[in-house]
């Protein structure tokens, strides 16, 4: 399984102090079956909790995700400050999804290389 963030979520994470092993923990509950919620068209929905605490007052993140392939975290928000996704933004991240989850190796190697995504270390 290949992580991904996008320029943005990459910000956002580190302004959060969100760390790359929290986003790794994210992705294999999902692997196993623990989506906190599937929007549909590959789009899920992934608590990670704040450092010290719970997941339910921690943040929300934006996963286009293909099971045991690959997942790109792509928007968040801590719960506190908002409380959900309008349908349009939920439409558009449907229609990010087919376009990201389909890219060629090629083409998101030259991607990561102009800085649009970073890959999460996998730690072997």
């Amino acid at each position: 399984m290949r992580i991904f963030k996008n320029a943005w979520f990459g910000r956002f994470a580190r302004k959060q102090r969100i760390d790359d092993d929290a986003l790794r923990q994210a992705i294999r509950r999902a692997d196993q079956g623990l989506i906190d919620a599937d929007l549909g068209g590959g789009v899920i929905k992934q608590r990670i909790a704040r450092r010290g605490e719970g997941k339910s007052g921690g943040f929300r993140t934006i996963v286009l995700y293909r099971q045991a392939s690959r997942a790109f975290f792509i928007f968040g928000f801590p719960k506190n400050r908002r409380s959900d996704l309008s349908d349009e933004e939920v439409a558009a991240f449907k229609r990010a999804a087919r376009h990201i989850l389909s890219l060629s190796d090629e083409h998101l190697a030259a991607m990561i290389e102009k800085g649009q995504f970073s890959e999460v270390d996998d730690h072997g």
